[in-house]
């Protein structure tokens, strides 16, 4: 008894001193806070232990430098750009972005987000219009190919990429993978040998420091990113699998945004690849012309923003975007994402929005793919429908895209989704696009989307089991760490 009662006064102390620690030391917001109390007061030993496994703060570091940006000349661009924009708002030739010039100005203010409007964007919106576009551009690099996945599936889609990044290799080709080793968890070292010995480098980020413990799991990088001679570049929806084909029975068709840019845009995207490359690897990349050619010609006209966000970012830059698009919409807003957990602050800004009589609407999956989180959207929709908010809850298999368009006039298409992990944990990269030609594609894909989906009514939402309501709660007490 003794021993039991030794035992018992040290768990007590132990949670009362990491109680503290995050109450005063941590300055979390008070949702995160509170959710990591009630977790450490009803499972004690078990969330001492989840916390240090999940609930690292890196706010205060600096994870991401390149000695060699300022070369670049993007940070002199950027200070220009914000000048020139403070001196006459409306300096931009795009006319969506002269009437945006706020939010671009936020951009490069926060994030040094540096503007372009001489870009072409290619909308990618199913997945063998993505993969066979993206082996086309692989097939005719000449200098070097920068690949980041969060997912990279040890199956026929993952090895037909490592196979096309290792003959590029062999003909001389620069070629860097970059991957999450959560999210690509199943390749391993058999896999990406080939690559290797063809020359290629390939990388983990935040890689496991002893095999089964990571400490560092719940801060994934959840980019994708493609630059290809730094004058080709993806960004968006699409992880490397089977299933973004359509072929995992589970999910059936697959449904996902992906742009592909050529213009100014590309060299802002390359700067991130950099900046996260040379944090997971010894092999630092330098500085070169060839990595940011000059581009001959304007390739289009609409303007683009490439917005990085973190755990190690200030403010929460994507989601600031995304709040403050919402604020300015008029007319529509048209969502799409595969979850909705948002914090108070976006939550706000949507049913303001709705209740000032802009058309709100939110498109997510009719299936889960990670049942808590899926019950924590549907908590929150029912808030949305409440407000006023057409619901719309996908049909046609699973839908991933990670979208926002607000009166057809501006857009953002990136990896964020809208929900806490993505706003705070993960590392995000999105393309915030000032393009009414642009902006009108994707609203007229929302509405395509529309067609096989089915429409959630506030009636039907009241008619959900005594079941699945306590799901939704006890999902919806935990949103702010899922």
């Amino acid at each position: 008894m003794n021993v039991l009662s030794l035992l018992l006064s040290l768990v007590l102390v132990l949670n009362m001193t990491l109680a503290s620690v995050i109450i005063f030391r941590e300055r979390r917001d008070i949702g995160s806070t509170w959710a990591w109390l009630l977790v450490l007061y009803f499972i004690p030993l078990l969330g001492f232990a989840l916390y240090l496994f999940f609930a690292q703060n890196y706010r205060r570091s600096r994870l991401f430098e390149w000695k060699e940006i300022d070369r670049t000349g993007t940070e002199e661009a950027a200070r220009e750009q914000l000048a020139l924009i403070s001196a006459d708002g409306h300096a931009m030739g795009n006319p969506a972005a002269g009437d945006y010039h706020d939010l671009i100005a936020m951009h490069l203010k926060a994030n040094k987000a540096l503007y372009t409007e001489d870009n072409e964007v290619e909308l990618l919106l199913d997945g063998k219009q993505k993969f066979d576009r993206l082996f086309r551009d692989i097939a005719e690099a000449q200098d070097h190919i920068h690949v980041q996945y969060y997912i990279i599936q040890k199956d026929e889609l993952g090895i037909k990429l490592i196979r096309a990044l290792a003959e590029k290799a062999r003909s001389g080709v620069s070629v860097r993978l970059l991957y999450d080793e959560l999210g690509s968890r199943r390749l391993n070292r058999r896999i990406l040998q080939e690559l290797r010995d063809a020359g290629g480098i390939a990388e983990a980020f935040f890689p496991s420091k002893f095999r089964l413990i990571n400490v560092r799991l719940n801060y994934r990088n959840h980019r994708k990113l493609v630059i290809i001679d730094g004058k080709v570049g993806y960004v968006g929806g699409f992880n490397v699998g089977d299933e973004y084909l359509g072929l995992d029975p589970k999910f059936g068709y697959w449904r996902d945004t992906h742009l592909r840019v050529r213009g100014g845009a590309v060299h802002a995207m390359q700067t991130r690849f950099i900046l996260d490359w040379n944090y997971a690897s010894r092999a630092d990349i330098h500085y070169r012309p060839e990595l940011f050619p000059e581009p001959e010609a304007a390739f289009g006209a609409a303007g683009v923003q490439i917005v990085a966000s973190g755990p190690e970012s200030k403010l929460e830059y994507i989601k600031n975007g995304y709040v403050k698009m919402i604020s300015s919409a008029k007319r529509s807003i048209l969502i799409q994402t595969p979850y909705f957990v948002p914090d108070a602050g976006y939550l706000d800004a949507l049913r303001i929005a709705a209740l000032s009589g802009v058309q709100v609407s939110i498109m997510i999956p009719d299936k889960p793919d990670h049942p808590f989180i899926y019950w924590a959207t549907l908590s929150y929709i029912g808030v949305m429908l409440r407000a006023g908010v057409s619901v719309y809850l996908y049909r046609n298999g699973f839908i991933h895209a990670k979208t926002i368009v607000v009166d057809e006039e501006i857009a953002s298409v990136g990896t964020a989704n809208m929900d806490v992990r993505s706003f705070k944990l993960n590392f995000e990269v999105n393309a915030f696009l000032y393009d009414r030609e642009v902006s009108a594609k994707l609203a007229e894909a929302f509405r395509e989307d529309i067609k096989v989906s089915e429409a959630l009514t506030l009636e039907r939402y009241g008619q959900r089991s005594r079941r699945i309501r306590i799901k939704e709660s006890v999902s919806r007490l935990l949103s702010p760490i899922l």
